[in-house]
């Protein structure tokens, strides 16, 4: 690890504190902004073609695409816990993205090569787990106390980055990779996070001491070896894993279904015991004054820790639903819709940009409402608007249940069906996913406020699997994919709207108001 010294990106400290004088916000957060959006491009571009490009290009059965594209994006969702354990404890918040990115630029471009594809992807789950977090964290460094009307419109401003990524990466990767070939869609993503890469080294000297622990510089060229030895260790850990698994998987096949849940809820086990034994140092954990963070539990603060559980649970069931943006309503773009427009034909990947479009128009309108909702005798709590997140959900999948049974009478449908099932599941995530993260910082005892927002994200990666695996589990049942997610999401979001008032007076447990 470097130590300090005088290079060609330091900058002093002047610049974000003379930001702090007046609204405008930092210079470092444009930085941030186009880093994420370049990420989000590669991540997203990648996720547009990895279910058509395994069954078009790799001959991959449906039911073993999902199945890989569920393990891809639910460990997506499970690495930055470690990633931004490892940059508090050791490398810094800046040093560990840039690790995370050099990463992510190996995986795009071994998706060239269709012998590496599992390295590739394990590439992108470990480099998404140092890169994640961290930039998303490295925003709220920006802004010191009493700054927090101006850290709010940061994040925003912040979040507007990542659905302009998410926007694009479909339509300019998406149709690479569908129209031109599949491993130019692949390494366009790859130079995306390149930009991304430059873009942050190009503009530490705006970034002031964001991201930086006391005794470090920002990166500079003394600072090659220390990245270049993890970037060889966790190509090195990645390729064990993999071909290790091939190794043993003769092994693992001859395992009953009972013996491979116990290693996995060994394995589960494992992931917890190291978030309850990992204490984050990091300046910008989440707040929370709802508890002494150094005293012991008291019952309210359980109440609160169990009413989060409970919520991540049906929250579970909104994102195992969500998830098949990627999986099988894309498949259903590229199998069962008539994507032919005045002679244009719309690639399948394409779709997946209505959800972020939407986000960027929507999102200002549902705060304002939310807003003005809070204010009138109307007013929801935050479960509430979950549950309502959660029945909307299920209102889309029901849309697409009539699309299905109309393709399988007719053949392909117009591509009006789709846009619909989009923007339907968009209106259900401005529903639920801000609300959800701010009632867990919100709620969350102080001890345990970096510890629930980890777990919450587990949901997430929970999710992810679950949401390439159920085609396969409904195969042989009376259950057909999209009825089911329709009544379960509804079912779910019903019973959550019964029970908020409960899990309400829980999670304000010890307030005194």
């Amino acid at each position: 690890m470097s130590t300090p010294q005088t290079s060609t990106f330091t900058q002093s400290d002047q610049e974000p504190q003379e930001s702090r004088n007046d609204s405008r916000q930092p210079p470092g957060l444009r930085v941030i902004f186009f880093t994420e959006m370049w990420e989000r491009f590669s991540y997203y571009g990648m996720r547009s073609l990895l279910v058509l490009y395994l069954i078009n290009s790799l001959s991959y059965t449906r039911e073993n695409a999902l199945a890989l594209y569920g393990i891809y994006t639910g460990l997506v969702y499970l690495t930055p816990i470690y990633g931004g354990a490892i940059a508090d404890k050791y490398l810094g918040k800046r040093r560990a993205l840039l690790i995370g990115a050099m990463l992510m630029v190996l995986g795009h471009f071994c998706m060239a090569f269709d012998s590496l594809l599992y390295v590739a992807l394990g590439l992108l789950i470990v480099g998404n787990g140092f890169f994640k977090p961290n930039t998303s964290s490295l925003v709220g460094d920006l802004y010191g106390p009493g700054e927090e009307s101006k850290r709010a419109g940061g994040y925003s401003i912040f979040y507007m980055g990542i659905n302009l990524g998410a926007f694009l990466a479909p339509l300019v990767a998406g149709t690479l990779g569908e129209k031109v070939g599949w491993h130019y869609g692949f390494a366009c993503a790859g130079v995306g996070m390149t930009l991304g890469v430059m873009q942050l080294l190009l503009g530490q000297a705006k970034l002031g001491r964001a991201g930086l622990k006391e005794h470090q510089n920002p990166v500079d060229f003394s600072d090659v070896k220390l990245l270049l030895t993890w970037v060889g260790a966790l190509v090195a850990f990645v390729c064990a894993v993999i071909y290790g698994f091939e190794f043993f998987s003769p092994w693992l096949d001859q395992l009953s279904k009972t013996q491979k849940l116990i290693l996995e809820l060994i394995g589960l086990g494992g992931v917890l015991t190291y978030l309850l034994n990992s204490k984050s140092n990091s300046a910008d954990t989440l707040s929370a004054t709802h508890s002494d963070s150094n005293g012991p539990m008291s019952a309210s603060d359980w109440a609160r820790v169990i009413s989060v559980f409970i919520v991540m649970l049906f929250v579970i069931v909104f994102w195992t639903g969500f998830e098949q943006a990627g999986g099988t309503l894309t498949l259903f773009a590229d199998k069962n819709t008539d994507r032919e427009v005045f002679g244009f034909l719309i690639p399948a990947s394409s779709f997946q940009a209505i959800n972020p479009a939407l986000i960027v128009l929507l999102a200002p309108l549902f705060s304002m409402g939310w807003t003005k909702l809070d204010s009138s005798k109307y007013a929801l709590s935050d479960v509430g608007k979950q549950s309502l997140g959660m029945i909307v959900l299920g209102l889309g999948f029901v849309v697409m249940s009539y699309a299905q049974s109309l393709s399988d009478t007719v053949g392909r449908v117009g591509p009006q069906w789709l846009f619909m099932v989009y923007a339907i599941h968009t209106l259900g995530e401005l529903m639920l996913s801000p609300i959800g993260l701010a009632m867990v910082s919100r709620v969350a005892p102080a001890k345990l406020s970096a510890l629930l927002m980890g777990v919450w994200l587990l949901s997430s990666a929970i999710a992810g699997y679950m949401a390439g695996a159920l085609e396969a589990i409904l195969k042989n049942s009376d259950f057909s994919l999209y009825p089911f997610l329709a009544t379960i999401s509804i079912s779910a979001g019903v019973i959550l709207f019964i029970i908020s008032p409960f899990l309400t007076r829980m999670m304000n447990s010890g307030n005194k108001k």
